[in-house]
């Protein structure tokens, strides 16, 4: 189970979990059942050797416990399948084995009994059940039997059993202070044990069962990408034929005022498709950068220019701030990749914002070179004045389809994720409820690298 997902011991857990422990517990119960009749048959084996009769004193207290483990176990059986009560039935079981435990114990020396380390036994069965509580609640069980077994041997309220030698029994406070408090020690520190043991093993199923998840995402993912690029490839044949009839129609003489809206209407639409199929096509079939002197400023000039002329860039206004044309922010990179990134971060910034609203593109230098900053870096900052984003999406920003608009398949900003990654560069995003968002991308060649800092991103997902 994952971490900070319910415990299958508690009353909020999933069905799938309440199955696991189910399943846990039916092997539990069996093979506690032939440990038990095991252990009993040797026991009292030894004792027949031992000259004792079958139907002698212990005899006869092993088989009534070990009869008493069978009526419960069947009724554990009956209880399972019926789905109901589990984590309390193996609370009870835990229960019922130190019980067990402690007859075991009675009739094979008491307070000094080797049998007292099957307290710990059951701390270990309580941490694979149902995790940490499980053994805690085996261990004061326990404790609490054996504290009794000793306190009724103290006070005269139960004898040494009679076909066993005195000589073999502690029953003075002097004689039993010692072996008490060692086993309880011993219990606790195999209960701490356990509970260390129940918690790393629920981290590390978490990991795993991410891990896997994770696996199946890519997998899923992968297959996806596989139609996805096959779609995009059909599609875009069709949308340069169309984008080239709308065009000449436009041109046409005689073309009404409506005539040219709607085909404006058409040119955008289908616009907005190419740029669809692109992201598809970046996500489904990825290239690694070729790398090249870029100018960060100039692209992001550029990239500016033709997002104020095109779709909703006409009714938002999307300025660019940062170096004029005289200055240069030279970066290694690749060019159509960085221009991507840029393209993808200002399209996301105008569809979060509304009419006349203003979306700011800034372009920086990190500083010069220090023992710090090993390296100048430049910083690419797109701002926009929409509504921000819920905590509940951050997590998921760049996950590939995903996306909290009615419109968009959430494609492009896992198209900038994998870009910048695959540059070694930083990518980060603040973002407020009803006060905008800004994302900002680090650029520079040793961000990734061990040894530099690693920034903690205050993601927002749009």
């Amino acid at each position: 189970m994952s971490a900070g997902r319910a415990p299958a011991g508690s009353p909020s857990a999933p069905p799938a979990l309440v199955e696991q422990l189910v399943s846990r517990l039916g092997w539990l119960v069996g093979f506690r059942l032939s440990f038990l009749t095991l252990l009993f048959g040797l026991t009292a084996s030894f004792y027949l050797r031992s000259g004792f009769g079958v139907g002698s004193y212990s005899n006869r207290v092993l088989l009534v416990a070990l009869v008493m483990t069978y009526v419960v176990s069947v009724a554990y059986y009956v209880a399972l399948r019926r789905r109901r009560h589990v984590v309390k039935l193996a609370l009870v079981e835990l229960v019922v084995d130190q019980a067990t435990w402690t007859a075991l114990i009675y009739v094979t020396g008491g307070a000094t009994s080797g049998a007292t380390a099957l307290y710990g036994l059951t701390c270990l069965a309580g941490a694979i059940l149902i995790g940490p509580r499980g053994p805690f609640v085996a261990a004061v069980a326990g404790a609490l039997f054996y504290s009794l077994l000793c306190a009724a041997f103290v006070t005269g309220a139960v004898d040494v059993p009679p076909d066993q030698p005195q000589s073999s029994y502690a029953v003075e406070l002097g004689e039993i202070i010692y072996p008490f408090f060692i086993n309880l020690l011993v219990l606790m520190v195999v209960t701490l044990l356990a509970e260390y043991l129940a918690e790393r093993l629920r981290l590390a199923g978490g990991r795993l069962e991410e891990a896997t998840q994770r696996a199946e995402d890519a997998e899923r993912l992968a297959s996806l990408g596989r139609i996805a690029a096959g779609l995009a490839h059909e599609i875009r044949n069709p949308l340069g034929s169309i984008v080239g009839s709308v065009q000449l129609l436009t041109g046409a003489q005689g073309l009404s005022d409506e005539g040219r809206r709607l085909c404006g209407i058409v040119e955008r639409e289908t616009a907005r498709l190419n740029d669809l199929v692109e992201d598809m096509l970046q996500l489904a079939r990825p290239r690694q950068p070729v790398l090249g002197e870029v100018d960060v400023a100039r692209t992001a000039r550029e990239v500016v220019a033709l997002a104020s002329q095109s779709g909703r860039g006409t009714d938002v206004d999307v300025r660019y701030e940062g170096p004029g044309e005289t200055e240069q922010v030279p970066m290694q990179a690749d060019s159509g990749q960085l221009r991507q990134v840029v393209w993808n971060l200002v399209r996301n910034a105008v569809q979060a914002s509304s009419p006349g609203a203003r979306v700011v593109v800034r372009v920086a230098r990190d500083g010069p070179a220090s023992s710090e900053k090993p390296l100048t870096r430049a910083v690419l900052e797109i701002h926009d004045d929409g509504p921000g984003i819920g905590i509940e999406a951050q997590a998921r920003l760049f996950d590939a389809f995903f996306t909290t608009r009615s419109s968009g398949m959430g494609i492009g900003l896992a198209v900038v994720k994998r870009i910048v990654d695959e540059h070694g560069w930083l990518i980060e995003v603040d973002s407020k409820e009803g006060r905008g968002a800004t994302f900002r991308v680090w650029m520079g060649e040793r961000l990734r690298l061990p040894g530099a800092t690693e920034r903690h991103l205050n993601s927002r997902a749009r």
